[in-house]
């Protein structure tokens, strides 16, 4: 017969001392400090006005729920002009991006190029798609090309640091197999590291292509082409059942983007 074992014998989870746990509490305290801080100047107090008014809501959503689609072929155009922007745009940055990735690994460039490629990336990442779009506005002019110009600068950056993670995450046995044939560096990349890499830099591409068809939508406010532009139209007139309209033929558009890139990630990965 076997004998009872005694609860208070048997082995728990190890505990972890005050002194390895006070990382973790240093920073999430430090995370509730700053939403402390933080409650006052974004104003949370006034979430209440979201009941207190709701009447307004009520009234202002009654267009929204009644699109007119009387312009639904303008809308469908100016929607296929976004997602070119977007597709354009994604494929300069990613074009963009590959060089710069590399450039800011670790594990693959020297220190002397790598440190100023960050700083680089650093700039175009904190640089508004909209600041961009509006110094290229003056370059080129009203119109598609600055969206799509604004969307590659920013979009480049962005994918450049993702790219560079995807590369210092990489097994090193294929490269240092490559190395051993006696193989120049650029080799090196070409046989060890871009095969490794390839489907997650081509997922991280599709992702951007589904965040840039809203950039585009957004970049159209200022005057670089799309749906946007005819969006910003509909709302300085109080047109809000086109409003209603345009919004949900983006929401089609964006859904589809999304079903396509989720199929040939799935494919990939």
């Amino acid at each position: 017969m076997t004998a009872p074992v005694d609860p208070a014998a048997t082995p728990g989870p190890p505990r972890r001392t005050l002194a390895q746990r006070a990382p973790d509490i240093l920073v999430w305290g430090g995370v509730v400090v700053l939403l402390a801080l933080s409650f006052a100047p974004v104003e949370m107090r006034k979430v209440t006005l979201l009941f207190s008014n709701s009447e307004n809501m009520r009234v202002f959503a009654h267009d929204l729920l009644r699109p007119d689609f009387s312009y639904w072929k303008l809308y469908v155009a100016q929607m296929w002009l976004t997602v070119q922007i977007a597709l354009w745009g994604t494929v300069i940055a990613v074009i963009l991006a590959i060089p710069f990735g590399l450039a800011c690994a670790r594990n693959v460039s020297p220190v002397w190029l790598q440190q100023p490629m960050r700083l680089f990336m650093n700039l175009l990442r904190s640089i508004p798609d909209l600041v961009v779009g509006m110094l290229f506005l003056v370059a080129v002019g009203p119109g598609p090309l600055a969206g799509v110009i604004a969307i590659a600068l920013n979009t480049g950056a962005v994918l450049a640091k993702l790219f560079s993670e995807a590369v210092e995450a990489i097994d090193k046995g294929p490269v240092e197999g490559v190395r051993a044939t006696g193989a120049l560096r650029i080799q090196e990349i070409g046989w060890g590291v871009i095969p490794q890499v390839a489907p997650l830099w081509t997922s991280y591409g599709l992702y951007r292509l589904e965040s840039n068809a809203r950039s585009a939508t957004v970049l159209g406010l200022i005057g670089a082409g799309g749906i946007g532009q005819t969006l910003f139209e509909t709302l300085n007139s109080f047109s809000y059942s086109q409003v209603s309209a345009i919004v949900l033929v983006i929401v089609v558009a964006v859904s589809l983007i999304d079903f396509l890139s989720q199929a040939i990630r799935s494919r990939l990965l």
